[in-house]
């Protein structure tokens, strides 16, 4: 399957964006989706991550986001999204979507089968 992510932007401190992550075929409704994100210099890192459709479990947030970014799914549009609020400069980082052939949530990098292009996600202070 093939991701499309996109949303990203700049944004000032305590905005908001969604991100979105279309997935090419309907199978991917049935996959653990799950967003990481990458600061320059630094390994991908978790964001959020939730089962694939009709599957219990998650959604699940890493600490930094949890209360402020919330995912989710619409399988009739094969995307899963991200919103996030109350953005901060520490959230600028390129955002990638990921997906596995597993229906369960994952939050590790090598939990994932196939990733989308970033998008970069930029807060000003």
């Amino acid at each position: 399957v093939q991701l499309q992510a996109s949303g990203g932007g700049t944004v000032q401190a305590e905005g908001s964006l969604r991100l979105s992550c279309v997935g090419s075929e309907r199978t991917f409704n049935n996959y653990g989706t799950g967003w990481f994100r990458q600061f320059p210099g630094k390994e991908r890192e978790f964001v959020a991550t939730v089962s694939g459709f009709g599957t219990s479990g998650g959604p699940y947030y890493a600490d930094s986001v949890k209360g402020r970014f919330a995912i989710s799914r619409d399988s009739a549009s094969n995307t899963v999204f991200l919103q996030m609020d109350s953005l901060k400069p520490e959230d600028t980082a390129v955002y990638y979507c990921a997906a596995r052939t597993s229906s369960y949530y994952g939050t590790k990098t090598n939990h994932y089968n196939f990733w989308g292009q970033g998008t970069q996600v930029t807060v000003s202070s």
